[in-house]
């Protein structure tokens, strides 16, 4: 199974609409969004893009209560986990989260195939050795927003644990 993973989108609908279908044209078949959505309504785009989108709130949290109204709306693909998130998906056991200390430190713990987090904007791709000697994948895809540093989001295998860190142009 392929993914999309993104974070701090930051209400820039055109740069997260623009990476999440250049995912969907690659083979992804779910997004992960770690955060900082701030307007819940900035995820509209992705419902005709029909992938499901896992989306936690990060520090800029927004309107909570109207991003959980979206996720209820029907035929949603939203699905709004709150400050945090434990999935599963094509075998794999993933957390995600907005900040990187708190995802290193669930890494760590071992209890996860693949950690995910955003809110410095700076994407990352490292793998850690957890405290039962396993490894575990640990996933910033930065500011799809372009905020600071360049537009970024990662793609990734979940079978092969392939990942990419893809750039976007600025709009």
């Amino acid at each position: 199974m392929k993914i999309c993973i993104i974070s701090d989108s930051h209400d820039n609908r055109p740069m997260m609409l623009q990476a999440v279908t250049e995912a969907r044209e690659w083979g992804a078949e779910a997004v992960l969004h770690c955060g900082d959505v701030v307007s819940p309504t900035a995820l509209r785009p992705l419902q005709s893009i029909g992938l499901p989108v896992h989306v936690i709130h990060g520090n800029n949290r927004g309107d909570t209560y109207a991003m959980f109204m979206l996720a209820q709306e029907p035929e949603s693909v939203i699905h709004y986990h709150g400050q945090d998130a434990g999935i599963e998906l094509g075998e794999k056991r993933i957390f995600i989260v907005h900040y990187p200390h708190y995802a290193e430190a669930m890494a760590l713990t071992g209890n996860w195939d693949i950690v995910c987090c955003g809110h410095d904007h700076r994407s990352k791709i490292s793998t850690i050795t957890t405290v039962n000697d396993r490894s575990c994948l640990l996933l910033n895809p930065g500011t799809v927003a372009g905020i600071g540093p360049k537009a970024t989001y990662i793609v990734g295998d979940l079978e092969t644990l392939q990942f990419e860190i893809k750039e976007l142009p600025k709009q």
